[in-house]
């Protein structure tokens, strides 16, 4: 009996039940008991009836049948719910089935719940169905047909013609076992729904064996992120077996490079069940907005169906949901043992279910549009996030399901954090206003399982709401921060004005942060992430280059900071590429001395090129895949330089502290703050914790002429040794050890568009 992405239930007998039916399947009667079994939980549940009799009476009992499914649906303002079967004696055949193999009429609860207890808890509109007998505990296929009336006044989308995925459902079955793969049923209206998506269930395999491998558990100032997904990172590695490239196993086969890169988290674009086919959809359709996208495969997965089951097709050698859900246990595992933690980015702002233009009906829709989704006074969707929809993430019965689903996804997958994109659709109320103490926001914080891990915001919609430094907090949420990778953009670049900017981004921008009790590592620190340029892009194009989207190069932000360094696109000029090459090393070691939690893009540690695409969501292509053979190319240049920054940040104690630094703690050599063509910055670490009084001097030179910098004074027996200077080639740029000495003389040249550190040392 297993516990794969359900929860086994336990009860000593059954409670209101009204009768018990019995239909024809194809293992047998099939026995229902119609009732509302006690403190089931919503969506498909295992209920074993404990037996206190003797052992010879519990032993006849196992050889009866003990165990029953429940399925339990919250519908409040549905008329009527049928849960919809589909399996076979053969479970290899559950997938292909068209039609349903039963159906059967779900009880409603406050229809023959005589209680008088009027809780909270004891919600109205809960549909359930009971089944004792004749209905695989494994594999079978499942949804439901919500009944229910459709009016401009209550904003419904009741449509009993198609088969829902169940909300609370911990697996997907979604007919497919590839990514990518078309649907065996070319036509919709031959799917129980457009993208092929039902619950599954298993009840038979044993549990996951964790083997008492827990969460890490690293502390936030010491967290390095690496921000990546599943699928493209181990796509083209051609020394992996191919039945596992691009899934959940692939990424438990790269521990050792992980290690050897130096991070200890690993952040993954969105893994929740999503539709990758959602733009093929109309190929032929009379609206060029939707035909001129029908080539591109949403490889990103911005798009949820699902929010408590893994992605399916992330499963290996075209498994299904079940074998999903344990593969993706074995990575989590996998990557605790190594230290290695753990973050997800979800989606809660909206679904894949796109609006009633050409809509994706699978689930929420059918089952209470009104409340899951935030509807306008004239019955039309609000749109804060840019995908068509937008959740109603504070409406009570949404947000009980949000926080269902989080909670999950720690207890049962074990993850250690949560990276919320678009977080600040998450603060609007059920008009779309901003609140300043959102409901769901705030449970989260206070909640005594999610407060315990990382919670990271994307404090910014697409509807112009940006609440970098303000979104509501409690003191638990950190942020994305824009306004670092902004300021250190231009800094880099050499744009005026920026340097007092760019001091503070260094300190873990206290300007934002440094209120109530945040710290500096509330402020995720990044040069750049999935959607906008890749390190080596923002050096190497001037503006973005997306036609290849379908939308007329009108996608992806036109505000890239970035600078080609003289030519655009990929050159010949060696003279350009050395610059371009020492502008990454520049990024690269702003991001890893700053205050605060660094985040790399997966791919920059050796510069990866997506030929100027600065929105790469549809392309299951080598413009987002991992370039392996690429890496190897770079292993001991540009990969040496960004493992070293990151080992070096790892064990440094100066660098990543928890606390804010004060004058004492970090010393300005500057006396240019109000010129704004000054674009020199140098300060010191002072050590105040090894005890060897080892400081750090850093400096950032984005003039286009060489610096002469006078080097603080330091006590007899004491001198300046290079740890960086992003001007020299591989192996001199880095020397962990800081072997090269600095004369007495106490100046160091800082080359145009350089940057150095230097560690004072015996």
């Amino acid at each position: 009996m297993g516990e794969e992405g359900t929860k086994k239930n336990l009860a000593n007998e059954q409670s209101h039940v009204s009768k018990t039916t019995s239909l024809s399947g194809p293992l047998g009667p099939i026995e229902i008991e119609r009732g509302d079994p006690s403190g089931q939980p919503f969506g498909v549940s295992l209920i074993v009836l404990d037996d206190e009799d003797d052992d010879e009476k519990a032993e006849q009992k196992k050889k009866e049948s003990t165990r029953s499914l429940h399925f339990s649906l919250y519908a409040p303002n549905a008329e009527k719910v049928q849960l919809v079967l589909y399996f076979d004696r053969d479970e290899s055949k559950n997938d292909a089935l068209t039609e349903p193999t039963i159906q059967i009429d779900m009880t409603r609860k406050e229809e023959e719940d005589d209680s008088e207890d009027d809780s909270e808890d004891d919600k109205k509109g809960i549909f359930t169905v009971q089944i004792t007998k004749g209905v695989p505990l494994r594999g079978a296929r499942y949804g439901y047909r919500v009944f229910g009336h459709n009016s401009k006044e209550n904003k419904q989308r009741f449509d009993d013609s198609v088969v829902l995925l169940d909300p609370y459902a911990t697996m997907v079955s979604s007919g497919r076992k590839y990514f990518g793969e078309e649907h065996k049923a070319r036509k919709e209206r031959d799917r129980p729904n457009p993208p092929d998506m039902l619950g599954t269930y298993d009840f038979e395999s044993k549990p996951f064996d964790w083997e008492n491998v827990d969460h890490p558990r690293i502390n936030e100032e010491d967290s390095v992120v690496y921000e990546m997904t599943v699928r493209a990172f181990t796509r083209e590695d051609e020394s992996m077996n191919e039945n596992i490239r691009g899934s959940f196993l692939a990424i438990a086969e790269k521990v050792k490079y992980f290690k050897d890169l130096g991070v200890n988290a690993i952040e993954l674009l969105p893994v929740f069940e999503f539709d990758e086919m959602e733009f093929k959809r109309f190929p032929d359709d009379p609206d060029e907005r939707y035909r001129a996208r029908a080539h591109m495969v949403n490889t990103w997965g911005y798009s949820t169906m699902s929010f408590f089951a893994p992605m399916s097709r992330y499963a290996s050698n075209g498994g299904n949901g079940i074998d999903a859900a344990r593969e993706f246990k074995h990575m989590v595992k996998t990557l605790h043992q190594a230290g290695i933690e753990v973050i997800l980015d979800v989606v809660y702002n909206h679904t894949g279910e796109s609006t009633d233009d050409r809509p994706n009906f699978c689930s929420f829709r059918g089952i209470d549009n009104a409340n899951y989704y935030m509807m306008d006074e004239n019955n039309d969707y609000m749109n804060y996030t840019g995908c068509g929809n937008t959740v109603n993430a504070n409406n009570p019965m949404t947000k009980d399901f949000i926080l269902a689903s989080l909670r999950h996804w720690v207890q049962e997958y074990k993850v250690d954090g949560f990276r919320f994109d678009l977080a600040s659709c998450l603060t609007r109320d059920e008009r779309g206003r901003p609140m300043e103490s959102p409901p769901l926001i705030r449970e989260i914080a206070k909640d005594p399982i999610l407060s315990k891990v990382k919670l990271i915001a994307e404090p910014w919609d697409a509807a112009g709401l940006y609440q970098v430094g303000d979104f509501p907090n409690w003191d638990q949420w950190a942020e994305w921060n824009g306004k670092y990778r902004d300021t250190c953009r231009r800094f880099i670049k050499g744009t005026d004005d920026q340097k007092k900017d760019f001091a503070d981004s260094l300190l873990g921008s206290s300007r934002l942060y440094r209120r109530n009790n945040r710290k500096p590592f509330h402020s995720i620190n990044f040069i750049t992430a999935h959607d906008g340029f890749t390190l080596n892009d923002a050096v190497s194009y001037q503006s973005k280059h997306n036609h290849d989207n379908g939308e007329n190069g009108n996608d992806g932000a036109n505000d890239n900071e970035s600078w080609n360094c003289g030519q655009e696109g990929e050159t010949g000029d060696a003279n350009i590429n050395n610059l371009r090459a020492r502008q990454m090393k520049n990024f690269l070691m702003a991001l890893f001395v700053s205050q605060g939690t660094p985040m790399l893009l997966m791919g920059d540690e050796y510069g990866h090129t997506r030929f100027g695409n600065n929105n790469t969501y549809g392309h299951d292509d080598r413009r987002n895949n991992f370039q392996w053979m690429e890496m190897e190319k770079y292993k001991e240049t540009r990969f040496r330089f960004c493992s070293n920054m990151i080992k070096f940040r790892k064990a440094n104690p100066l660098l990543g502290r928890k606390e804010w630094l004060d004058d004492r703690k970090c010393i300005w050599h500057e006396d240019n703050w109000d010129n704004e063509e000054s674009k020199f910055i140098a300060f010191t670490l002072v050590d105040d914790i090894s005890g060897n009084n080892e400081d750090l001097y850093i400096a950032f030179n984005a003039h286009e002429y060489m610096v002469q910098a006078s080097l603080p004074k330091i006590e007899d027996g004491m001198s300046w040794h290079r740890i960086v200077d992003t001007n020299l080639t591989s192996p001199d740029d880095f020397d962990f050890k800081g072997s090269q000495r600095i004369g007495s003389e106490g100046i160091y040249n800082i080359s145009e568009w350089g940057a150095v550190i230097l560690q004072k040392k015996r």
